[in-house]
């Protein structure tokens, strides 16, 4: 069954159920990395490798809700994610700039990915924070990558980021379509 087919009082629940739970997660996340981020040490190193490690076990759930039938955009930002957490744990070893970079990165990577599953989403509603979500990471993405190469880059953007992407989750979980 592919996603595009796929009943909106089926998937919906499900799927607002996980972007409550992301939610969640960013909030409690950003606030963690900016209380403990004026630095890279044990915690905040830890929590930028946690991030995408977690977007990997959300896209996964999200994949086995969608039944099979989930767009392949999901099944990239898996790979890019993964990628992004192994990329992450040495770039902490590198200091800010490094981080910053492979952050943006994978955000250009994976808010392209999250565009193209909240356009093949539309159907279900509440799809358009998604879209714009991922079209903001992509810009994001591009202005990590820009700030690393730039004097007295810190992390604290990082985790506004997050907040503002967990927002949108928030936003995108209350307007899907009830089940009837």
């Amino acid at each position: 069954m592919s996603t595009r087919t796929e009943s909106p009082a089926s998937l919906a629940p499900a799927l607002r159920t996980l972007y409550l739970v992301r939610f969640g997660f960013a909030v409690v996340w950003a606030v963690l990395l900016f209380v403990t981020g004026s630095e890279i040490g044990l915690v905040s190193g830890a929590l930028l490798v946690l991030y995408p490690l977690f977007d990997v076990a959300a896209i996964v759930v999200d994949s086995r809700t969608s039944r099979g039938g989930a767009s392949p955009a999901l099944y990239a930002n898996i790979a890019v994610s993964t990628l992004a957490a192994a990329g992450l744990a040495f770039a902490v070893t590198s200091g800010i700039p490094a981080v910053l970079t492979v952050w943006g990165v994978w955000a250009v990577v994976s808010g392209v990915a999250q565009l193209a599953v909240g356009l093949v989403r539309r159907s279900l509603g509440g799809q358009w924070p998604m879209i714009l979500s991922g079209g903001i990471s992509t810009l994001a993405g591009t202005s990590f990558v820009l700030q690393a190469g730039a004097d007295g880059a810190t992390l604290s953007n990082l985790a506004g980021y997050a907040a503002i992407g967990g927002v949108f989750f928030l936003v995108s979980a209350l307007r899907l379509r009830r089940s009837k």
